[in-house]
């Protein structure tokens, strides 16, 4: 070890298991998603059995999906389980479908469990990173279902779903982060809810290892590491 590592030791975080939270309460709500939580918050006054929330990559459409699910006790049904409908008819229990891609599955599948659920006089929520006129979809039965669907866009987190969540990513871990450094993450960050994740837990690690505060500078640091691809990072 060099007498430099010997005099300025780096602490060893411990991973804590800071787990994201998605429940209604941690759900922070912008003019981004107002439209979608409101939706959601209104289940089952639904104006059809069948929702579809699409949005980009990052802008917490998975947590909302966990929120109704948790609220109407819905069935988390996988992308490649889909043919599962008689079950669903049986059971009568909601479904939510997280992540259905374009062109990524079973059409036929799709138009029976539709069927299925509204036959039960049951729910699906789906969620999408596009809108069900760009799945491409080949099946004629399957476009009818689609297109009586209700279809909610979330749009791309704005500056202040970014600083609502960050902060409460902050509070989650016990820690006191300055309003400026948090408007400095917004500004300069990714505009995605799992980023922003990400960039608490680097920051939340390297205040740890350097025994320093949350700063401007260090969070500087942390964003130049990521964009750069860098596992850790120097003073």
């Amino acid at each position: 070890m060099s007498e430099k590592a010997m005099a300025n030791p780096r602490q060893l975080p411990l991973d804590l298991g800071h787990d994201a939270e998605l429940s209604r309460d941690s759900l922070v709500v912008s003019p981004a998603n107002a439209k979608a939580v409101a939706l959601i918050d209104r289940w089952p006054d639904w104006p059809s059995p069948v929702v579809i929330l699409a949005g980009p990559t990052g802008s917490g459409k998975t947590h909302l999906g966990e929120v109704w699910a948790e609220a109407a006790d819905a069935r988390r049904l996988p992308t490649d389980r889909l043919g599962e409908a008689s079950q669903v008819s049986q059971a009568g229990r909601p479904i939510l479908i997280d992540g259905l891609e374009a062109r990524g599955f079973d059409e036929t599948a799709l138009f029976h469990l539709i069927n299925s659920v509204q036959s039960a006089n049951s729910f699906l929520l789906m969620t999408s990173r596009s809108f069900p006129n760009a799945w491409g979809v080949k099946l004629a039965d399957l476009g009818s279902r689609l297109k009586a669907a209700t279809v909610v866009e979330i749009g791309e987190p704005d500056d202040m779903l970014l600083a609502g969540v960050i902060t409460k990513l902050f509070a989650d871990r016990q820690l006191e982060v300055e309003a400026h450094v948090v408007s400095y993450l917004v500004s300069r960050m990714e505009r995605s809810l799992s980023t922003a994740g990400r960039v608490v837990e680097r920051l939340d690690r390297a205040a740890l290892e350097q025994k320093s505060r949350i700063t401007r500078g260090l969070a500087a640091q942390v964003l130049t590491a990521m964009d750069q691809g860098q596992g850790e990072f120097e003073l």
